[in-house]
């Protein structure tokens, strides 16, 4: 047997769901509890007091043999299933015979007649005579029997079950009202909505937004007041945000816009937000994140309680309509016909049924209360179809709040909030804050700045190569409102920061020149932007899709470098926006380091001032270059891992082009190299990592060649027609197959920097050494054996590379080099010792004469 706190905690739920349970639900509840209690209630009654009693009616027949003596007295017994065998053992009764008379009767009468009757024995014969009846032939076991049959043929079977009935029905209604608690599929969901749902509502940083919200409010109303009597009558007091003043210049042909945000209003803090609660409260912000996009992309929570109304809707109907007829079946007496006739004797018993009234006062408090759970039903089906459950707004929240950015939500996400509404509007007013990108970044802003403060940012400085204070911040929520305090920084390098943003403080940095955004899609607002116009030199982009560019970058009028770093591939090219290149009306340096297939056209909006252009593909093949045409005054050209098979033909009109880079393509054979007599300012040739064979005799025809770097290719012998470009100051053959040093390598009396590492050289001409003006001598990684005494007449040399040759000493004349220091000595340990002493004294002298290769 169960008890009535077993059955109720079917009904029970966490309390944590409460706030779930609008008060239809509850209120349902309350009535389910009142059901059990009356089933409960009846089936303990019916259990220990339930009972049928039944009496035959006798036949005409049988009360005509009656003995007049007893004709006028009641003829029945009574005979109940709880006194049967006391009232047993008075007397045997037979069946289907006449009365029979024992001694003991006869000997009673006897003395009863010979004694005067005391008082005592008139009372017996008073109280004998008060309950005796009609005398059936029955025996007690006949009349226990026949009690029991007609207790299940003669009671209708509504009254038996009535309640296992409401005990069975009342559960269903308590598992259809809870099954969206307890299905796996909804209760994951709702369980982690109601944790969030709670620290939402308790976080620190909730009561704090909220509170700012209100301080704002009242002190903005406070300023319009107070601002709008002492303004003068021509200033006007426009509340609209961003909206410029006549004297204002506003940009408006670029087709973006600024961060128009509102100016900062000292509020003193309400509450004191310390780490552990601002770590809290971002870690919320994800978890609110991620739950929303998981729960908006169904609405099986909705449809579940949907469906478990209408399931308790259609079980209080067929409750209502088959429970309804039996009210009046229900009944204190019946009539039995038991057909046991060759068993008792008699063919109708006249039975009643003790628990007639009390199931029948319950059965019609049971429809009542189904009638007040049906109704609450019909309600509840009303409110569900009268609104729209699956899209849920926060209209009012964003009128009442600074958080003009929270989103609706739709689907189970909306059903729920509807839910919590219905028990405390307060929850999803709470909980909006953490929707808001706006709140999200204020308390993202209000962490960064406790941590990056300005002494730790001041750590954090350092010298680059050229010898500019430099920042370099990375991976942080935003930029440290501390930066812009760091008026004397030069360099400022921002990556992996995606909520960036450049406030007006930064015209507080003077020496600001230099800027970095590596996958920064920073946001400036207007003043930001007015100095960034007109101190910015240099500007550095790394993005992985182009719309990370900042819009506000194509409108830097006094930039002078700009550096792209991304995907561009052919389909994107229209969206880079290079069309609005031509604000950059000062731009020298154009440096785009990504996967072009051909040069954007826009580019030639900024030819007319544009001095170097640098285009590093990462091996994608360059395929138009017609653009370069219009490039006429590019000083400076590359064209890097390109994939370029010759060399361009667009490149020979570049008449004012001084050096010109192929790094890393796929060129063969350099015949268009006779094109380049046209370019008469063309003092630096870059061939370096191709696969060139050979180099033709036309070369001789570039007079004005100053340099030529010709390292990492295929050659095995280099021509005369080299050595007779007279200004050649500058020679790289490294790493390629040549064998020999021509002779006429001495006809190069210009010569300073000359590089034939990694080759197959195995004698040094003496020639080589009337090349006085030699400063940087690299031989190293060849064969050669010996070098000659001469090397002492190079004065200038500074650099001597001779380490993975075949030598077996050095020359002392190396103690002739005056310039020469060990530094600049690369050579094995073993070598170096068999020099002399004094010359290794000479060469271990520290001058201070600065390092340098040419390179």
């Amino acid at each position: 047997m169960f008890t009535l706190a077993e059955v109720a905690s079917l009904n029970d739920i966490q309390p944590t769901y409460r706030i779930l349970k609008p008060w239809w639900d509850v209120f349902m509840d309350y009535l389910a509890v009142v059901m059990l209690m009356v089933a409960i209630f009846a089936g303990t009654m019916q259990l220990t007091k339930d009972q049928v009693v039944c009496l035959p009616v006798l036949q005409s027949t049988v009360n005509s043999k009656v003995q007049p003596d007893t004709a006028g007295k009641a003829d029945f017994t009574t005979v109940e299933t709880t006194t049967g065998q006391e009232e047993a053992s008075m007397g045997t009764v037979s069946f289907g015979s006449a009365p029979t008379v024992t001694p003991e009767i006869l000997l009673s009468r006897a003395t009863s007649s010979q004694y005067q009757p005391t008082e005592s024995d008139q009372e017996l014969k008073k109280e004998k005579k008060d309950s005796s009846g009609r005398k059936t032939n029955l025996d007690f076991q006949q009349y226990v029997f026949i009690n029991q049959m007609c207790y299940h043929l003669a009671l209708p079977w509504y009254s038996k079950y009535f309640p296992y009935l409401v005990l069975i029905h009342t559960i269903i209604l308590i598992v259809s009202s809870n099954f969206w608690f307890k299905y796996p599929k909804t209760c994951s969901k709702i369980e982690h909505f109601v944790s969030i749902l709670g620290k939402c509502f308790e976080s620190p940083w909730t009561t704090k937004a909220l509170s700012e919200t209100a301080c704002e409010d009242s002190e903005e109303n406070k300023q319009r007041l107070t601002g709008a009597q002492s303004l003068p009558k021509y200033v006007s007091t426009s509340s609209d945000e961003g909206s410029p003043s006549a004297s204002t210049p506003m940009i408006t042909k670029s087709g973006f816009k600024f961060s128009a945000d509102k100016p900062m209003i000292e509020i003193p803090s309400v509450t004191i937000l310390d780490k552990k609660d601002g770590e809290q409260a971002k870690a919320l912000f994800e978890k609110v994140r991620k739950f929303r996009a998981h729960v908006e992309d169904s609405d099986l929570i909705y449809k579940l309680y949907v469906g478990q109304t209408v399931i308790k809707t259609v079980k209080f109907i067929f409750i209502l309509c088959y429970t309804a007829n039996f009210v009046n079946t229900i009944s204190f007496e019946h009539i039995c016909n038991p057909k046991v006739e060759h068993l008792i004797g008699y063919t109708q018993f006249e039975c009643t049924h003790n628990m007639a009234y009390m199931l029948k006062k319950l059965l019609i408090s049971y429809i009542s209360l189904i009638c007040v759970y049906g109704f609450i039903c019909l309600y509840t089906l009303f409110w569900l179809f009268r609104i729209p459950l699956k899209e849920y707004s926060f209209e009012k929240v964003r009128e009442e709040s600074s958080f003009s950015d929270i989103p609706d939500v739709k689907n189970d996400f909306a059903f729920l909030l509807h839910m919590v509404d219905q028990y405390d509007q307060l929850y999803s007013k709470r909980f909006g804050v953490f929707l808001s990108e706006v709140s999200e970044n204020k308390l993202r802003g209000i962490s960064l700045n406790h941590e990056w403060t300005y002494e730790k940012l001041r750590q954090h400085v350092s010298r680059n190569a050229q010898d500019k204070q430099e920042l370099h911040l990375f991976m942080l929520s935003g930029v440290p409102d501390a930066v812009f305090d760091l008026t004397d920084l030069d360099v400022l390098k921002l990556e992996l920061i995606p909520e960036a943003k450049i406030t007006a403080k930064i015209s507080q940095m003077t020496n600001l020149q230099e800027l970095h955004l590596y996958h920064c899609p920073a946001k400036v607002e207007q003043t930001a932007f007015s100095f960034l116009r007109d101190h910015l030199r240099c500007l550095h982009v790394k993005f992985t899709d182009v719309a990370e560019i900042p819009a506000w970058v194509y409108l830097l009028k006094t930039l002078r470098e700009l550096y792209l770093i991304g995907n561009l591939n052919s389909e994107n090219n229209k969206m880079i926006g290079l069309e609005s290149l031509r604000e950059l009306r000062h731009l020298k340096i154009l440096h785009v380091k990504s996967n072009l297939t051909k040069i954007p056209p826009n580019i030639t909006d900024v030819a007319p001032h544009l001095t170097k252009l640098v285009i590093h593909n990462d091996g994608t093949r360059l395929v138009v270059l017609n653009s370069l045409k219009k490039m006429t005054n590019v000083a400076e050209l590359e064209l890097q891992n390109c994939e370029l098979e010759r060399i361009p033909h667009a490149i020979f009109s570049l008449s004012n082009l001084q050096e010109l880079d192929l790094k890393s393509n796929s060129i063969r054979t350099i015949e268009e190299i006779i094109s380049f007599q046209h370019l008469k300012r063309l003092t630096c040739l870059k061939l370096w990592h191709n696969k060139i064979v050979s180099i033709p005799s036309s070369i001789t025809h570039i007079k004005n060649l100053e340099s030529l770097y010709l390292s990492n290719n295929k050659l095995e012998t280099l021509p005369a027609a080299v050595f007779s470009l007279q200004k050649l100051r500058c020679l790289d053959v490294s790493y390629n197959s040549i064998a020999v040093i021509p002779v006429e390598i001495g006809l190069l009396q210009n010569l300073q920097h000359f590089h034939i590492t990694g080759n197959k050289v195995d004698v040094l001409p003496k020639q080589l050494f009337k090349c006085v003006k030699l400063r940087t001598l690299s031989l190293g990684q060849n064969c050669i054996t010996s070098i000659p005494d001469k090397v002492g007449q190079l004065l200038q040399l500074t650099y001597l590379e001779l380490k993975g040759n075949c030598l077996d000493r050095l020359p002392a004349t190396l103690g002739q080099c005056q310039l020469l220091r060990k530094s600049g000595l690369v050579v094995e340990d073993h070598l170096f010792d068999t020099l002399p002493s004094e010359v290794k004294e000479v060469l271990n002298q520290d001058t201070g004469i600065p390092f340098a290769n040419g390179i």
